[in-house]
């Protein structure tokens, strides 16, 4: 099935928009500009006009964990940005990052949102520019300031996002991933060594009180 994919020129957050309007069924929304773009955990999601791609689609719900789920549509969108060039992974829980001069960037974002038996699945992608956001573990970088061979067409890379997350039961195992197991990991409240991405997407560490597995909102400021 093909998805329709609409295009506007600004829009508060593509998730909003999406949510205001479940008339339009099952469908991608991508927008040139937000005004209010929204990221994990209730941040903000900064962005500049024309400088990224903020898409997000109504989906089935796939017979997948929460994180699982984001994992793996971020993979497909890794996968889609291929073309590019770039060696493109996930840094835990689902943002896509880029190692650069030995230290990891941040290109991309994700959230996911269940409402009515649908799921609604919204990603930004930083293309040819980045905004400063200081201060920041991973400090966020885009296809452009990395070398990119190509900048892919926001709307031609959009079809390609939403072909691929309409089979997330099936997406592919990205590049890389951070931390992997042995990696020396620190968070605002901890620290331990990673034993790698548990099958229901948590992050399992050995910390002094022994064995844990970590979900979201267990962990700020992940970095090495």
């Amino acid at each position: 099935m093909t998805l329709p994919l609409i295009q506007l020129a600004e829009t508060d957050s593509t998730q909003s928009f999406l949510a205001r309007h479940p008339e339009l069924g099952l469908c991608g929304v991508l927008a040139d500009a937000q005004t209010a773009g929204r990221g994990r955990g209730g941040n903000a999601w900064e962005s500049r006009a024309g400088q990224g791609l903020w898409l997000s689609a109504r989906l089935p719900v796939p017979a997948l964990a929460p994180g699982v789920m984001l994992q793996r549509a971020m993979a497909a969108v890794a996968e889609a940005l291929e073309p590019c060039g770039l060696v493109l992974g996930l840094k835990w829980p689902n943002d896509l990052v880029a190692w650069r001069d030995g230290r990891l960037v941040k290109l991309g974002g994700i959230i996911g949102e269940l409402n009515k038996g649908h799921m609604v699945l919204g990603v930004g992608v930083n293309l040819t520019a980045a905004p400063s956001i200081p201060d920041r573990a991973i400090p966020p970088a885009s296809l452009a300031e990395l070398g990119a061979e190509r900048v892919p067409d926001r709307p031609a890379l959009a079809e390609e996002i939403l072909s691929r997350w309409q089979d997330l039961e099936s997406a592919p195992e990205p590049p890389f991933r951070w931390p992997e197991d042995g990696d020396e990991i620190r968070w605002e409240d901890g620290q331990g060594l990673c034993l790698g991405w548990a099958a229901d997407g948590r992050l399992q560490v050995r910390t002094g009180r022994g064995v844990e597995l970590l979900s979201v909102g267990d962990v700020k400021g992940l970095r090495a």
